[in-house]
């Protein structure tokens, strides 16, 4: 949700900080990893979290990050999987915003109402 975001940067504004937003490909170095290290980076200070969702032709990215989705794709990491994984860590943590980092073709096979509605 928006508004966690926005909590975030204005307590951060309050706080005279900046944002700590790491960034992690979701199943990299595995889906049974990924809810955890979340966890961990949170317990470590980030703010918001960036997950990005594996995508097969990552042509925008860099090669850490294409190697990483490669990675993801080989263990059946996909846009539903991944948004398994954030409803797996919104169990334990309703707060911390996370935001999907990605491309534009899963969701369109998906259906952008589905993925809307997974998404809330």
């Amino acid at each position: 949700m928006s508004n966690r975001i926005q909590a975030t940067f204005d307590q951060l504004k309050q706080q005279n900080r900046k944002a700590l937003i790491p960034f992690v490909t979701a199943g990299d170095p595995s889906p049974e990893l990924t809810v955890a290290l979340l966890h961990t980076l949170v317990a470590a200070g980030a703010d918001v979290l960036e997950l990005g969702v594996p995508f097969s032709d990552p042509m925008a990215d860099g090669p850490t990050i294409q190697r990483a989705s490669e990675r993801a794709l080989k263990l059946g990491v996909s846009l539903r999987s991944v948004l398994g994984l954030v409803a797996e860590f919104r169990k334990q943590d309703a707060t911390t915003p996370v935001v999907l980092m990605g491309y534009g073709n899963p969701i369109e096979a998906m259906g952008w109402e589905l993925f809307a509605q997974r998404c809330s």
